[in-house]
């Protein structure tokens, strides 16, 4: 047993380190605050389509419901509530959106809530209004669909990424074009939606088994593969990721041993994120120094494959097929 405890090791070692090779910053769903003090003291981001509330945000007492992804094709209707300490009549302040025309609302980007704040002769068909500074609380909607295209990334060598993408649904900003405050969020695609979806059902899963008594070894596998799953889909690949967390699917965890369940796991865990890791990279124009990498992994790997072939036959062929896929890639 304690064999095949260590075979569990050497493999998830192999995993961490291709996985963990490539650094590529993504950010998931969330609000951007890139000034220290906030004019937007409140928003609610919906779904003009269904009236369904996305975000609901104050940014005063930071309290939040909902988790702001937002898919490229939706209709939105955001409202914010804008706080101008003092009167400047002289300087002009401006709202602008990187929203486009709604279909639901016509040429319409602008509906103003307040009744009592005077934003003058302004054209709500505007993607950018332009308004004098009065003190006073501005609640202003704004509606809009979100742009499509940006998020799906297909390469020249027809690799596809699903990388999220920051959209600025309502920018505040000062005569110089600086911005004051913005409600900015992450536009999403159907397959890091998904992604989204299943990471949640899995992080429920884990916090059921740790209040149930199963074995503390398949936990932390199981919290290793979610963590490699999110760098995978940090990396763009969305569906592999998906496809990671898929294979935790087991009807009944084990509360004593699971050293024979977990090696194909992880072994198969190895395939995805070695192969999804050297294709990302490769893209990336470091060929030869990842070639000379992965040729020394391979040699690792016959060598731990034999010595794995000795206690789980199943575990051996789980790791000569990541060799195989190696060898292809690198032309071996």
């Amino acid at each position: 047993m304690n064999k095949k405890i260590l075979a569990l090791s050497l493999i998830l070692v192999l995993t961490a380190v291709y996985v963990t090779s490539v650094s590529v910053s993504t950010v998931k769903a969330q609000t951007t605050d890139q000034t220290g003090s906030r004019w937007i003291t409140k928003y609610t981001v919906q779904d003009a389509s269904t009236g369904a509330t996305l975000l609901d945000v104050n940014t005063q007492t930071g309290q939040s419901t909902g988790n702001g992804e937002i898919l490229q094709g939706d209709e939105l209707e955001v409202t914010a509530t804008i706080d101008i300490s003092q009167s400047s009549p002289s300087t002009s302040l401006s709202l602008t959106t990187s929203l486009q025309h709604s279909n639901l609302q016509g040429n319409m980007y602008w509906e103003l809530q307040s009744t009592n704040y005077n934003l003058g002769n302004f054209n709500p068909n505007s993607k950018t209004l332009v308004f004098s500074e009065n003190s006073g609380t501005l609640v202003i909607s704004c509606f809009g669909l979100v742009p499509t295209g940006s998020v799906t990334q297909i390469l020249p060598n027809g690799i596809t990424l699903d990388v999220p993408t920051p959209l600025a649904l309502i920018v505040l900003e000062d005569p110089t074009g600086a911005v004051l405050d913005q409600v900015k969020l992450n536009i999403t695609d159907a397959n890091i939606d998904n992604y989204l979806t299943v990471l949640s059902q899995k992080e429920s899963t884990v916090a059921n088994l740790k209040s149930s008594n199963v074995d503390p070894g398949f936990i932390q596998i199981y919290e290793n593969v979610i963590a490699a799953s999110q760098v995978m889909e940090g990396q763009g690949f969305a569906t592999a990721a998906t496809q990671m967390l898929d294979g935790l699917n087991v009807a009944s965890p084990p509360s004593a041993s699971t050293a024979d369940l977990l090696i194909p796991v992880a072994a198969v865990m190895a395939v995805v994120a070695v192969i999804f890791a050297f294709m990302f990279l490769r893209i990336r124009g470091k060929v030869s120094y990842m070639q000379l990498v992965v040729e020394d992994q391979i040699k690792d790997l016959e060598g731990l494959t034999l010595r794995v072939s000795k206690i789980d036959r199943t575990a051996s062929s789980n790791l000569e097929s990541v060799k195989d896929r190696l060898k292809r890639l690198v032309g071996m």
